[in-house]
């Protein structure tokens, strides 16, 4: 019914062959740093909009209250 274990490492020799290790390590760091930039970007982003609002604020003392 499922995959078992011994499929799965056909799978991962076929791929091996087709490849080769150097091409697989290659795909494998560019995947992890574009992971990492996505990450980056998201984090950037979220902070960029906290200092959006922060600037929406005013920020001041009262001096004197005025009833009229």
């Amino acid at each position: 019914m499922g995959i078992s274990v011994t499929k799965l490492l056909i799978v991962l020799v076929i791929i091996l062959v087709l490849f080769g290790t150097k091409r697989l390590r290659n795909v494998g760091s560019d995947l992890g740093e574009s992971i990492r930039n996505f990450r980056r970007a998201i984090k950037d982003g979220e902070h960029e909009a906290v200092e959006e609002n922060e600037k929406d604020t005013i920020e001041g003392e009262i001096t004197s209250k005025k009833n009229e």
